[in-house]
Parts: structure tokens; C-alpha cells; sequence
């Protein structure tokens, strides 16, 4: 049988299951007759890949609703009942301001209540770093939230956590998703009423005492509170955005408990919004997010700007430039001055441990990796997810033979303390916020400490490319062009010699086996092919070390077009 085929015998079985609502039925129904939109919607079902489930919102086995999350919660408790240490498993909940998170975040803990498993969720939106935090501090045997992160209106998702408050690592993410395939049958996941659950006490509503827990824990992790407290905070000006999400309440209240009272909020874009109505995309790694922000600023004079995606697990900063112009730092530049701020504060006060690591991905600037052998202080890298990097810290916790000072990747991805297994954007906030006033105190800006880290370790830029390949046809175009780079790889780029493949397929550095391919050039630069785990895309990562901006933005450019050529060729 053809994918078409059984994806059209798919469409037919949920229009005759009884246990489907009419209205889901009445949405498939308008489809009749496109074999093209039926195929997209049933050829297979949501996958676990780098965050869980993700994926458009709708009728279909291939779309995120009510009936794909009541399917996977069912697999996760089996999962959790055969594999969860002691007798009775606990789970957190917690969800972000998209449309449907709030109604699938209850749905989950009803399936969960309904097979005895006392469930803990949120009673408005969070960020995701909180539900890691809350699945530590209560320890919990798992976590979920319902959130698809920075992508756009019409996605959600569903990422599952383990009882170190870290995402699924990919061996128990298998062994849930063979879980969650045994589960053949809608009649097969378990529910209770509200009233039932509530007043069986497996589901417990967190409150007050949760937040109040996690924003001290995170105003804990300031490196100068002191510093702060004394005036520098109330004279440094702070533009913010949480582009609708769930970083509005977090962000202010740690600003504000760490020192910082000239904060400015983008009205606009304050309050949750499904729909993101005055953005093309909430993430913050794109300038246009920062529009609003940027008017703001200039009405304010603000020192920096910072946005939060919906999730909160991603923090973008827009800093000043010699010239006053405000320009968006990458996501590897706030993470190197991020990584320098950290370890200086650490060693002027003598804490700088000697076991100390910093964990980045494969992906990621090797500008930071530099400025922290600097300081003595060891790197590791990981493949690219920030629950790799959690791994690694929980296995560090266990051991004591390392020493976690900071995590990141060069996606907008953050974390210091080990409080959490997860990037979080408003540590991150708090910390990048501190080191601008801490070097204003000082009579520089961000920017002036960007270019004396150039200046001492060389000018590193980056680059990304991306290129949405959406639907059955999609995936058959980005396994091609994976096997065309692995079976005819490049001799040199604009005539510099390729010196290195690595093909993470074939497992490296005792990295798990993963489909990524990075070449490495005569000259320093490399540039790195990934499918993503949780879109329809494929990503291209470039980067070069120059001696100046200028030659190292001309060579990056060369590097992009010649690689991309041959990808979209």
C-alpha cells in the first residue's frame, strides 16, 4: 500500500470513529477530495524529534489536537507506570499563551489523573524553564509543556521531560514513542472529569508559592546584586519585550528583585496572544521582533532591549553601537559576552572553580569556547538541543567531576545555576541586563566589550540559512540533499580546501549517532548541514574567524552563497 493509500484509509477510519466530534469531522470533511491535504494530514504520525511533539494545529493524525495529544499522554503514562521509580509517578504541567496550549495542558493531566498519576499544573501560563525547575524542586517523575516554542501562530507542541527536569533524552524518547504506538485505539486513552481528578487529589493546582520559589532561585544566580541594589540598576534604562508569550511577569518581577526600576515595557505586546498579531514571527532572533521595541527605546534612551520567546526559553538583546544605533547582538555574541562576564566576576572574586565547564553545541561559536580556555576553564560540546547539554550537567551533578558554570547555543539558548535543565530566558535576561549596567558602570557599553573580545581572541561571525521543505515531498527533498553532501562531499569552497568531514551519523567524540554533516576548512571556517527535529526544514550553519569585520563579514558572505548554491541547486 502507497503512502497516498493509507494515509486516505487513515482520513476514512477517523470520519467513521465514533469517538471523534462532529466539528473534527466537519474540518476533515471540507478536505474531501484533496488527496494532497489528506496525504499532509495522515501519512504518518507526530513524531518525538529534538523537542517532543510539534506541529500544526487541525484534524489528522499528522496535526496537533485534542486526539494526537490524548494519544501521546496515554503512551507517556504507560511509559511512566512500567518505568518511573517508585510506586506512584508525578508529573508538572506547564503551558505558554498559544491558542488551545491552556485546554491541551488540562487535557494531559486529566489522561494522567486517569491512570493514577498526580499531576501538578500551572493555573495560567509559564515559562518552560519553570516547568524544569518545578519538576526538580518537586520531584516529580516528569514534566510536560504544552508550547511549539518561537514558530509560527499556526503550530503547537508538546515537549516531555524526565524526572531531572531535563527533555527526554533520545533513549527514553524512544522507548515512549514505542509506548505511545501501542496505543492503537482512542478508546484506549483514559480520562477523568475535573471534579474527579481534583477531588481524587491528582490534580493539584500550583499557585503563588511555585512562582515566588522559582523567581528567588533565579534572582539568586546575580553575579553583582550588590552593584545593582546600590543605583546602578535604578540609572540603567531597560526596554522589554515578551512578544506575547510568558515571559512578562517572570522577566519584570527578577528585574525588579535584582535591582533593575527603569524597566519599560512594549505595551503592544505585553499581554498573551495566540496569534502574535503584531509580529510575522515571535523569536527573537529576528530583527523584526524588536520593531515595536526599538521605537520604544529611542522615545526612552534605553541601554539595551530584550525579548523573550513565547515560551521564554529564548532571550534576544538589542544593544547600541558606536554610532547610537541599535543593533541585535546574535545569538552567539550574547552567549561569548554572556560566557566572559560570568567567568571575569567569578575570578575577581576568587570563585572560579577549577574543575569549571562550559557546555555548547556543535553548532555554536567557538568564540565563547575561546574566551573560556582563557580563563582555564574546560569546554565541552554536545549535539545540537539544549537537553544535551542537560545531560551533561545532571551528569556532572552525579559524578562531581565537573563543575557546570554555563550552558548555551547559539539559537538564542541560555542557562547558568543548576537549578534547571533547560535554556532559560529570564536568568538570561537578568544576567545580560547585569553585565550592561555592570560595564556602563565602568563607561563602557556592550558593544565597546564585543570589540575588545575581537580585538584579544579574533572577529567570529556566523550564519544561518533555512529552508522549509513542508509535507511528505519536503522530507524526501531534505533526505536527498543530506545524502548528496554525505556521498559526494566537497573537495574545497571557493578554492580553500575542505580538510575535515564530520558525519555525526557515524558517531563521534562519543556523541550519540545523529544525521548532521560539518565541514571543516583549510582556513579556520566550517559550515554544518541539520535537518531540524521539530520543523519541516533543513538548517545550514556557517562561521568564520577574520582578523578584521570587514574580512571576516566578505569571507562569511563568500562561504554562504557558494554552500547554498549546491543546497538549493
Amino acid at each position: 500500500m502507497s503512502q497516498n493509500e493509507a494515509a486516505i484509509q487513515r482520513y476514512n477510519a477517523w470520519l467513521n470513529d465514533p469517538l471523534i466530534d462532529e466539528a473534527t469531522k466537519e474540518e476533515l470533511r471540507g478536505i474531501t477530495g484533496d488527496e494532497k491535504e489528506i496525504t499532509d494530514r495522515f501519512y504518518r504520525d507526530l513524531e518525538f524529534g529534538t523537542g517532543g511533539l510539534r506541529g500544526v494545529m487541525g484534524a489528522g493524525t499528522n496535526r496537533l489536537n485534542a486526539y494526537t495529544v490524548g494519544k501521546a499522554t496515554q503512551g507517556l503514562a504507560n511509559w511512566l507506570l512500567e518505568h518511573a521509580a517508585g510506586d506512584a509517578p508525578s508529573l508538572v504541567i506547564a503551558h505558554d499563551s498559544r491558542n488551545y496550549s491552556p485546554e491541551f495542558a488540562l487535557d494531559s493531566a486529566l489522561v494522567l489523573a486517569a491512570n493514577g498519576v498526580k499531576t501538578y499544573l500551572f493555573q495560567s501560563l509559564r515559562p518552560t524553564p519553570q516547568l524544569s525547575y518545578a519538576v526538580r524542586a518537586l520531584k516529580a517523575s516528569s514534566g510536560i509543556v504544552i508550547t511549539a516554542s518561537h514558530n509560527p501562530p499556526e503550530y503547537n507542541g508538546y515537549k516531555a521531560y524526565a524526572a531531572d527536569g531535563c527533555q527526554l533524552i533520545p533513549e527514553d524518547a524512544e522507548q515512549v514513542i514505542a509506548a505511545i504506538q501501542q496505543v492503537t485505539g482512542f478508546d484506549q486513552v483514559k480520562r477523568l472529569s475535573r471534579e474527579e481528578a481534583e477531588a481524587q487529589g491528582l490534580l493539584v493546582w500550583l499557585g503563588e508559592d511555585a512562582d515566588e520559589s522559582y523567581i528567588n532561585t533565579v534572582v539568586a544566580q546575580s553575579l553583582n546584586v550588590e552593584l545593582l541594589r546600590s543605583g546602578v540598576g535604578k540609572q540603567f534604562s531597560v526596554v522589554f519585550t515578551p512578544l506575547h508569550g510568558s515571559g512578562n511577569m517572570p522577566v519584570r518581577e527578577v528585574l525588579a528583585k535584582a535591582g533593575f526600576s527603569n524597566v519599560h515595557i512594549v505595551a503592544e505586546q505585553e499581554q498573551p496572544d495566540g496569534y502574535f498579531s503584531t509580529v510575522k514571527s515571535p523569536n527573537p532572533e529576528e530583527r523584526e521582533a524588536f520593531t515595536l521595541a526599538m521605537k520604544l527605546a529611542q522615545q526612552v534612551d534605553a541601554d539595551i532591549i530584550i525579548g523573550t520567546d513565547p515560551d521564554a526559553d529564548r532571550m534576544g538583546a538589542v544593544v547600541k553601537n558606536n554610532n547610537g544605533e541599535y543593533v541585535v547582538l546574535t545569538g552567539n555574541q550574547s552567549g561569548a559576552l554572556m560566557v566572559n562576564y560570568v567567568l571575569s566576576q567569578l575570578e575577581e572574586r576568587g570563585q572560579l572553580p577549577d574543575n569549571g565547564v562550559v557546555i555548547k553545541t556543535i553548532v555554536t561559536s567557538e568564540m565563547g569556547a575561546d574566551i573560556a580556555r582563557s580563563y582555564g576553564v574546560a569546554v565541552e560540546n554536545t549535539l545540537t538541543g539544549f537537553k544535551y547539554i542537560g545531560e551533561k550537567m545532571t551528569g556532572y551533578e552525579k559524578t562531581g567531576e565537573r563543575s557546570f558554570l554555563f550552558g548555551y547555543e547559539e539559537s538564542y539558548g541560555y542557562l547558568t545555576g543548576t537549578y534547571a535543565r533547560d535554556k532559560d530566558a529570564i536568568v538570561a535576561a537578568l544576567l545580560i541586563c547585569e553585565a550592561a549596567a555592570y560595564y556602563r558602570s565602568l563607561g563602557k557599553t556592550l558593544y565597546d566589550v564585543l570589540l575588545e573580545l575581537y580585538e584579544k581572541h579574533g572577529v567570529y561571525l556566523e550564519g544561518l540559512e533555512s529552508r522549509t521543505l513542508k509535507g511528505l515531498d519536503g522530507v524526501q527533498k531534505i533526505a536527498g540533499i543530506m545524502d548528496s553532501w554525505r556521498n559526494q562531499p566537497p573537495v574545497d569552497i571557493n578554492g580553500v580546501k575542505v580538510e575535515q568531514v564530520l558525519d555525526y551519523k557515524l558517531g563521534l567524540d562519543g556523541l550519540r549517532l545523529e544525521n548532521v554533516l560539518k565541514y571543516m576548512l583549510a582556513d579556520g571556517s566550517w559550515f554544518c548541514l541539520r535537518p531540524s527535529g521539530t520543523e519541516p526544514k533543513i538548517k545550514v550553519y556557517f562561521a568564520v574567524r577574520g582578523e578584521s569585520t570587514p574580512q571576516a563579514e566578505e569571507a562569511l558572505n563568500a562561504l554562504r552563497q557558494a554552500v547554498m548554491a549546491r543546497v538549493d541547486g
